[in-house]
């Protein structure tokens, strides 16, 4: 729990800003403000957390109780948001990606950069239990050498329905991969400590967003109509990232896929391997030994599942803030990397090519 008195403002209400707000204020934060376009939704915030609400984000960061910022709309609108809460001095959560564009992300880093508050970006899942257990075997040698992870979140049937923001290139930037494949690749690079990323080759695909006899057996997309929206993302994604030092990431990520759901992470070593799923409390340790006589030496390791990801990242937000230590996880410059990843996958397949990043721009440094 926090001891500082720190304000909360959520800009999206919906249920990922209303999910940062209970996890926050269970910490110990104040939920002060809330932000939205939709009426329905102000007043419903408003009664659940006691908090101001506009409609408007510049008015909520105009609110002298407000600290800090959480942004959780959809991806074009990121930059515009955090930038105003930062250029006011404000703290900022953004949710991933860090934008919709890399040009957008790279200008938000940049004004990140010379803010006074920190900027903390939303990649919860390295923050799992099964993440947290991997870091721990990681840090004690238990591994060896990391040498490649495949990287699966993969639906069978889960294309958001047809005219919802995920399904707008204007407004969410990509499909499958901005949606769900950054969180493959965020958290791949960092089970790896993020090494340089030197080459990236993919291919992004639209197959089912507009197929008039998509079988949607659980409902995920509600109101289907193939016919009637326009359906301009790709909703499954194969790619291989290439790091220096001979690292490598498969990755895949769908929406649709005539394949089992899988998010499955398999990670190898050079002395013992490791599989878990996204987001999951259990890992399992994949290994090997002479010791007595060859034989398979594994070992199923179950975490702490009362703990969420998402609670453990906004716990550290509000400690960040509260310490006044530069983050050391989920930071801007980690976000950048990955959208970089995302932009040379969608150049990859565009071009088909693999796209060097060897000689794009570094990472943003912090230097207040």
């Amino acid at each position: 729990m926090i001891e500082q008195d720190i304000g909360i403002g959520i800009v999206g209400l919906g249920g990922m800003g209303q999910l940062h707000a209970s996890n926050m204020r269970e910490e110990g934060a104040e939920i002060v403000a809330g932000a939205d376009l939709v009426p329905e939704k102000r007043e419903q915030f408003g009664l659940e957390f006691d908090a101001e609400t506009y409609d408007s984000h510049e008015a909520l960061v105009a609110d002298a109780d407000v600290d800090a910022v959480v942004v959780t709309t959809p991806n074009k609108f990121h930059e515009p948001i955090s930038v105003v809460a930062l250029e006011a001095g404000h703290h900022v959560l953004v949710e991933k990606p860090l934008a919709h564009t890399l040009e957008s992300a790279e200008r938000l880093a940049r004004v990140a950069e010379d803010a006074e508050g920190i900027c903390m970006v939303g990649f919860h899942n390295r923050h799992a239990a099964s993440s947290t257990m991997f870091d721990a075997y990681k840090a004690d040698g238990r591994f060896g050498e990391l040498t490649h992870v495949e990287a699966n979140y993969v639906r069978r049937r889960g294309v958001p329905g047809p005219g919802s923001w995920f399904t707008n290139p204007d407004l969410a930037g990509g499909g499958a991969l901005l949606d769900i494949g950054v969180h493959a690749i965020d958290l791949a690079l960092y089970t790896l400590d993020f090494p340089e990323v030197i080459e990236v080759s993919g291919v992004a695909r639209t197959t089912f967003g507009t197929d008039e006899d998509y079988a949607d057996p659980d409902g995920f997309g509600s109101n289907w109509n193939a016919e009637a929206e326009t359906y301009e993302v790709d909703d499954s994604v194969t790619a291989l990232i290439r790091c220096a030092g001979g690292q490598t990431i498969s990755l895949e990520a769908g929406w649709a896929t005539n394949r089992e759901s899988s998010m499955e992470f398999h990670v190898r070593g050079t002395e013992a391997g490791a599989q878990f799923e996204i987001g999951d409390s259990d890992l399992r340790i994949i290994g090997a030994s002479t010791a007595g006589c060859d034989h398979y030496a594994d070992a199923e390791l179950t975490g702490d599942a009362s703990v969420t990801g998402h609670y453990e990242q906004d716990r550290r937000f509000l400690e960040t803030i509260e310490t006044g230590v530069e983050p050391t996880t989920n930071t801007i410059e980690e976000a950048l990397t990955v959208q970089r990843v995302i932009d040379a996958i969608y150049r990859s397949s565009e071009g088909g090519r693999s796209v060097s990043l060897e000689s794009e721009a570094e990472p943003v440094q912090r230097t207040n």
